[in-house]
């Protein structure tokens, strides 16, 4: 449950997207900062329905922990139309999930993940908060190269240049798996916050909320609720 606030500067900003990564950093953020704020995008993406997701998310984290509730700060959501609009991927279009020539996976929206940190820091200058918080991972995912550490760390270094502030890139999954995402969730905030992650949280990129999982709703198929589902196994295996 939550800890002593980070004193001072213990403000935080929370990419949210309203999927299972988003929702765990944004307990991991609750748990350690003393105003925490969150920001999610609408960019035309085919899984739009995670959008949708999110109030009941952030209402459920606000009752999993007294001191989550008062440290739940304001929601910002942010149209991004123009990346819809000049990608042509899976996440962006109706059509057959697969592979490019590249040997990246077509749900790879370029650019998205440097677009996203980029307008969190313009609003995190704003709303004078230092730490952002977002939940890239490179030990379990998809083969996005902006989901690696390497590029978060150069990200970080153009922003604080660019705005001239000492901004603060977390990313508390990076180097864990799925099977780890779920238990670190655990450790934040128990049974509560599993049990709220599975019936709230969206991670499946068809969009689909029809079918229910032990590991929560989706297609079942699709690459996402495939590796959902992989590390919800992984997690139940060791409890």
């Amino acid at each position: 449950m939550a800890t002593d606030a980070i004193p001072g500067d213990g403000a935080a900003l929370v990419l949210f997207s309203g999927g299972q990564d988003s929702a765990t950093c944004l307990a991991w953020a609750l748990d350690r900062f003393a105003r925490v704020e969150t920001l999610g995008f609408d960019y035309g993406q085919r899984h739009r329905i995670e959008l949708d997701c999110r109030a009941g998310l952030r209402s459920g984290l606000a009752g999993v922990d007294p001191a989550w509730g008062r440290r739940l700060g304001e929601d910002h959501v942010l149209g991004l139309d123009a990346l819809g609009a000049v990608s042509d991927t899976a996440l962006t279009r109706e059509t057959e999930i697969g592979f490019e020539d590249s040997g990246l996976p077509n749900t790879f929206v370029p650019g998205r993940n440097l677009v996203f940190l980029t307008f969190a820091a313009a609003l995190a200058y704003r709303r004078g908060i230092r730490h952002i918080v977002a939940g890239m991972c490179e030990t379990d995912y998809s083969g996005y190269p902006d989901c690696r550490d390497d590029t978060v760390k150069a990200l970080q270094v153009a922003l604080n240049l660019g705005m001239e502030r000492r901004f603060v890139l977390h990313t508390p999954l990076m180097w864990i798996d799925k099977g780890e995402t779920w238990r670190l969730a655990q450790s934040l905030g128990g049974a509560p916050l599993t049990d709220l992650i599975i019936e709230e949280s969206h991670t499946c990129y068809l969009g689909e909320r029809g079918a229910r999982h032990a590991w929560g709703y989706g297609c079942g198929r699709c690459p996402a609720c495939r590796l959902r589902a992989e590390g919800y196994a992984r997690f139940v295996a060791t409890e």
